[in-house]
């Protein structure tokens, strides 16, 4: 009995650390806004194939966006504003981001790129399934 209560603590522990990490083994909330503009750049890139002109401007919208919501999410912490005012800035914020990233992407990568994030908003938090 005594093996058996080990055996199910051990585990529980692996499976409890295996789920503290992401894929890559990296938390993407301790990420610097450059760090996941770059990781989010990449996995566009894979998926819509962009032009070298596309990625400068990509990464582009992609830092301005991330820096913002580092921005946020730091007053947040801090116990500046509420959530549902949050989740509306973070709603429109991402509508402008989309809208200057429809500008970017060509007509076929635009669908390309809005099931990509549909994708990712199935997945969940953390982009695990």
């Amino acid at each position: 009995m005594k093996k058996l209560g080990i055996l199910v603590f051990v585990l529980i522990l692996g499976f409890s650390s295996l789920m503290a990490q992401d894929q890559g083994g990296r938390d993407r909330r301790n990420m610097d806004p450059a760090e996941r503009a770059k990781e989010e750049l990449k996995q566009m890139d894979e998926n819509l194939d962009l032009s070298k002109d596309q990625e400068k401007k990509v990464y582009d919208i992609l830092l301005e966006g991330n820096k913002k919501r580092s921005e946020m999410f730091q007053e947040m912490r801090n116990g500046g504003g509420d959530r549902e005012a949050m989740r509306e800035k973070m709603t429109t914020m991402r509508e402008e981001q989309n809208k200057k990233l429809k500008g970017v992407l060509t007509k076929e990568q635009w669908p390309k790129y809005e099931k990509m994030m549909e994708e990712r908003r199935q997945r969940g938090p953390g982009g695990r399934q």
